[in-house]
């Protein structure tokens, strides 16, 4: 039985913040990769591809953990806290809309 954690983090920019924003994610990797549980951590912009015309917002994180309590360990480091309170939940941050999801594979 599989205890693998699976994260969507997904993110729309304020307008004129696509770049910013991505690049602000890309910096949380290198640290994050290094984490105990971490097993995938990657940012991505969304394409169009006439095979895959679902919705979707403009920048995702995939990622994976080996366990709930890695995942949630990640979540509470002071990084991602400070995150998510500077560009998520503050009016000057660079982040319009994030949805964050988690799923099992069982």
């Amino acid at each position: 039985m599989s205890k693998i954690l699976y994260c969507i983090a997904q993110f729309t920019p304020k307008k004129g913040k696509h770049e910013a924003l991505f690049s602000a994610l890309k910096d949380l990797e290198p640290d994050t990769l290094r984490e105990e549980g971490c097993l995938r951590y990657r940012v991505t912009k969304h394409i169009h591809n006439s095979f895959a015309e679902g919705e979707s917002m403009p920048i995702v994180f995939h990622e994976a953990w080996a366990t709930i309590e890695d995942f949630e360990r990640h979540c509470q480091r002071d990084e991602i806290v400070a995150f998510f309170e500077r560009e998520c939940l503050s009016d000057d941050g660079l982040v319009e809309r994030y949805n964050v999801t988690t799923y099992k594979d069982e």
